[in-house]
């Protein structure tokens, strides 16, 4: 008579963690061939009243450049590592302890490409440890299931890029009137350069800023060439 009540209480949960199961692993499979059709940073954007440029592009009509250029800039261990750059996100705890011990507030992320791709499809945007905790676990899905070409090629096109321009083609044409198959080297590092603040900086005719962050990417791209850290995406 005791084990009946059990039972039944059960069974809810495992219906709630199965569907819950299929909704998580069921998009995972689903995004490994189709492309996100929204994201609820777009979502949220639209909410707010603001347009939404979404084109997307397979990676083989990107310029290499721009895939060089963020790699340079977001991440150069992209090819390496598993999902997570555990030195990147020590120096960022570092950092950020050092930063409140100031009083700067300023907080400082670790993130690698595949955890922005994670929480860029699949999660809202903020900083709660909740959200971070699905980011990983989504990280290590997309990376077992969709392999670094995917997570680059989904990356380049649902990141935000401006007010309203989501990936490398409504970026082109946004700020170069041109397909982002034929960005320079100098146009990929500055689209580059503005991806830590997409709606606070402009990629074309930039502010010094831009310019200088732009001249580094555009430096370290060679070295991104040169040492294969692209291997993994070009090859």
């Amino acid at each position: 008579m005791t084990g009946a009540p059990r039972k039944t209480r059960r069974r809810p949960i495992l219906t709630v963690l199965s569907v819950l199961g299929i909704l998580v692993f069921g998009g995972v499979a689903l995004y490994r061939f189709l492309p996100p059709p929204q994201t609820w940073l777009m979502t949220l954007r639209l909410t707010q009243g603001e347009g939404r440029d979404y084109r997307w592009r397979s990676l083989d009509d990107i310029s290499p450049r721009l895939v060089d250029a963020v790699i340079a800039s977001e991440d150069a261990t992209f090819c390496a590592h598993s999902g997570f750059d555990m030195k990147a996100i020590e120096k960022a705890l570092r950092d950020n302890a050092r930063a409140e011990k100031r009083g700067s507030g300023r907080i400082r992320g670790g993130s690698t490409i595949s955890q922005q791709t994670a929480k860029n499809v699949f999660l809202w945007p903020g900083r709660d440890w909740v959200r971070k905790g699905l980011e990983a676990g989504y990280t290590v899905l997309i990376e077992t299931a969709w392999g670094k070409r995917r997570i680059m090629e989904v990356y380049l096109n649902v990141a935000e890029w401006g007010p309203g321009i989501y990936g490398a083609e409504a970026a082109a044409r946004h700020w170069y009137g041109k397909s982002a198959r034929d960005l320079t080297a100098r146009e990929a590092a500055r689209l580059a350069a503005i991806l830590p603040s997409p709606r606070r900086y402009k990629a074309a005719s930039p502010g010094p800023y831009v310019r200088r962050r732009a001249s580094r990417i555009q430096a370290a791209m060679g070295t991104v060439r040169n040492d294969g850290l692209n291997a993994c995406v070009t090859g």
